[in-house]
């Protein structure tokens, strides 16, 4: 065993003594599917704190020979697959973190650093059949593949570490992505490649040199989004373990979606909030906000307005397919909203081709992002917007009215109002500081259509909840009889509190008062 090649088992030891361990040895399953065959070459990307690193800790357990893993397994959901048995500590496998190389390293000769280490510790395993003379990684497989016929899996995390951190570098780039090509492609010795990263591989410059990995990224993670992050029902059963609430913690670490589950949530976050007992956000103990700052200050036609459009509860079509999986070269809009989803700032749902702020960790790190300047008109919106809240639980229909015009006349120039779904998102910008304590939800099947806006209170607050329906052009009675004769307040069924209904009509040539505002109180039959 070394440090590359057959690891120790302690890394995944760990992570399964800890005080929370969520099983996902299931992806070993899936993994053995792949094994020798034309899909054994698997990059899977997905943001920080999302459990890349445990993974490849627990595949290096599974496949590296060296040490009995069995007693790691035992009781684990892998245990009951008809592979299990077959490939447990089979392998000899090669775990690279690219991150080390890049800090160790000097500053071109990363590859060559890499290929100095592991081929250390090759040749004191298989010193018998190199060539002492050998010097690259490449011919000193071949040979032992040759030799001795064995096949490596290879395990590489932070693989594009050198792609996020060093940008400029391309020359530095180019060859790294051809040393990973030659290494890996085409070769006979490789049994399985498991790459995880942030960004998807496969547009870097004009460069296809790994165009031979199947990709599994936030935009679309195929077999893998059961193992992206956790399920709703593994964080219903942590729930019931700690005794926090479920519908809080939705809240706060939701939102992550994709075609088979709709609810992914940020592992990290749910894990430290069990432990700690505490809803927060702990995304900003791994990140920092300039970092998102900077993407949303670019200068792209539209983007600013899709952002506020987003901080209001909406969602934004976005087109993926031109992103060209780096951090630097950015033709429109579309590509920077297309990273966000892959840095877990944004959430996508690839039925719709929409993108949309996930929970409210991550509507707070939009905030931090806006606090330090250049987006003070929407600031004042949001400070503002606690006020507006009170207003309207006092039914003050004259001060939400007026409240709102002001929000509207902050954000004009930034989100214009064409139609009730612009006018929804400046709604949900307008009360932003509800979601401390709320459940807002657009457009929620409710009677004979859907609810425009739904405040469902979080338990323990002790407010009402508020069903509201906007109109543009119209008239507030129109909206409110729309509540009342689709039957709106049938979405809230099992919620004993009260029920305000609001009506909101924006009324575009209006000179003296552009929104209109009547709240009454829901009458139980």
């Amino acid at each position: 065993m070394g440090i590359y090649l057959n690891p120790k088992n302690t890394g995944f030891q760990e992570a399964v003594n800890s005080q929370i361990y969520v099983d996902k040895t299931g992806l070993i399953a899936y993994t053995n599917t792949c094994l020798n065959t034309g899909q054994k070459f698997i990059c899977v990307s997905r943001p920080r704190r999302f459990g890349k690193s445990m993974a490849l800790e627990m595949l290096a357990s599974y496949y590296g020979r060296g040490c009995d893993s069995r007693d790691l397994f035992r009781g684990r959901k892998i245990e009951n697959d008809k592979t299990f048995q077959e490939h447990l500590n089979q392998y000899d496998v090669i775990y690279l973190n690219m991150q080390q190389f890049l800090i160790e390293a000097d500053a071109n000769q990363i590859t060559e650093y890499l290929e100095k280490e592991v081929l250390g510790e090759l040749k004191k395993e298989y010193g018998e059949v190199l060539n002492e003379k050998d010097k690259r990684l490449a011919p000193a497989f071949r040979e032992i593949f040759v030799e001795i016929d064995r096949k490596f899996i290879f395990l590489i995390d932070e693989w594009d570490c050198i792609m996020r951190e060093r940008q400029d570098a391309e020359n530095l780039q180019k060859q790294y992505l051809d040393f990973l090509r030659n290494l890996l492609k085409d070769q006979p010795y490789v049994a399985l490649a498991y790459m995880t990263g942030i960004l998807p591989v496969k547009k870097y410059g004009e460069h296809s040199a790994l165009n031979m990995f199947w990709e599994y990224s936030m935009t679309n993670q195929k077999a893998l989004e059961e193992y992206t992050g956790f399920t709703e029902n593994e964080v219903k059963i942590l729930c019931e373990q700690y005794n926090m609430d479920f519908e809080e913690t939705s809240s706060w670490y939701d939102g992550y979606m994709f075609k088979k589950y709709k609810h992914i949530y940020n592992p990290r976050s749910v894990v430290e909030a069990m432990i700690c007992q505490e809803f927060s956000n702990y995304w900003v103990s791994t990140e920092v906000y300039d970092a998102l700052k900077i993407y949303m200050d670019m200068d792209f036609d539209g983007l600013r307005s899709d952002i506020v459009q987003m901080l209001g509860g909406g969602r934004v079509k976005v087109n993926t397919r031109s992103f060209r999986n780096d951090m630097r070269n950015f033709k429109v809009k579309d590509d920077v909203l297309t990273l966000l989803i892959h840095l877990g700032y944004l959430a996508y749902d690839s039925v719709a081709k929409e993108v949309f702020i996930p929970n409210k960790e991550i509507i707070e790190e939009f905030e931090n992002a806006m606090s330090v300047g250049g987006w003070a008109e929407v600031m004042r919106v949001l400070k503002a917007s606690e006020r507006l809240l009170e207003d309207t639980l006092l039914c003050d229909e004259k001060r939400v009215a007026e409240g709102l015009d002001r929000a509207h006349m902050e954000v004009a120039s930034i989100l214009a109002y064409n139609d009730e779904n612009s006018l929804g998102c400046a709604i949900g910008l307008a009360y932003y500081s509800a979601r401390k304590d709320y459940r807002i939800i657009r457009e929620l099947p409710a009677g004979r259509g859907f609810a425009d806006i739904v405040f469902l209170p979080l338990p323990h607050t002790k407010k009402p909840a508020l069903v509201i329906e906007l109109k543009y052009n119209k008239s507030v009675h129109t909206a409110i009889q729309q509540i009342k004769d689709r039957q709106y307040t049938q979405a809230l069924e099992g919620y004993d509190g009260e029920i305000l209904l609001v009506g909101i009509n924006y009324v575009k040539d209006d000179p003296n008062k552009s929104h209109h505002c009547i709240i009454e109180k829901f009458v139980k039959k």
